[in-house]
């Protein structure tokens, strides 16, 4: 894929992952678009990442279809185009499964995975125009069980099912459909701040230059499961 001034759309861009793989991004010539909850905190993120020209914020909830399509309209109204879409957004709550509450049970799969449908559905017609790229931030629960994770690992098994059958129903439109499952990662997931104690876990620039790497594969070939971890988790 020729990289410059091909548009992508991240979701849950403000920060962390998102944040880093966008910076990637717009320093390798893409226009992108980043959405969150809050537009105040999406608006402040686009001003650090770049100018009008190179970043949109936008104000998207991912748990709801109707926001993901305004989300899409948006950006096909500011650039005419859109090639390369990272579904991004999670939320993860850890507990035993007899004492998880509805509630987080029920933002997790809402926003992790239906989330992932719902950025899908509102942009593959124009992934098809493009003939671009969908990529999905799934993590290594995704194929890895561990206690006080059903919730959590529910959600990561089923979006790794999900582009993988994305994948096999969508090449046939040459858009290519790919999903990272990572382990640790320096963020701000589940409370986390980010300092030197995170400094041997994966950086949210790392996951940008992955990113990178998969847009700059040639269309013959389809990484489309990667699994990627720290080096030295014992340096920790």
């Amino acid at each position: 894929m020729n990289l410059k001034n091909r548009v992508a759309y991240i979701t849950g861009g403000s920060k962390g992952i998102g944040y880093g793989v966008a910076e990637k991004l717009i320093a390798a010539g893409l226009k992108v678009a980043i959405s969150g909850r809050t537009l105040e905190t999406v608006q402040k993120a686009a001003r650090r990442l770049g100018n009008e020209e190179t970043v949109l914020a936008l104000q998207s909830d991912v748990t709801k279809y109707g926001d993901e399509q305004a989300a899409i309209q948006k950006i096909l109204n500011h650039w005419g185009q859109l090639d390369v879409v990272l579904a991004n957004a999670g939320v993860g709550h850890f507990a035993p499964v007899d004492e998880m509450s509805e509630e987080h049970w029920h933002q997790m799969i809402n926003t992790n995975l239906n989330g992932v449908f719902h950025t899908l559905k509102a942009s593959v017609e124009a992934l098809k125009k493009s003939k671009g790229y969908y990529v999905t931030l799934a993590s290594l629960a995704g194929t890895n069980f561990f206690p006080s994770g059903a919730g959590y690992n529910a959600t990561k098994f089923g979006v790794v099912g999900f582009t993988q059958a994305a994948m096999l129903d969508l090449r046939k439109y040459d858009i290519k459909v790919s999903t990272i499952m990572p382990g640790s990662v320096a963020t701000h997931f589940n409370n986390n701040e980010p300092d030197e104690k995170d400094s041997w876990k994966i950086q949210p620039e790392d996951i940008g230059e992955l990113v990178l790497d998969l847009l700059k594969m040639h269309p013959r070939t389809l990484p489309s499961k990667i699994e990627v971890r720290p080096s030295r988790p014992d340096k920790k």
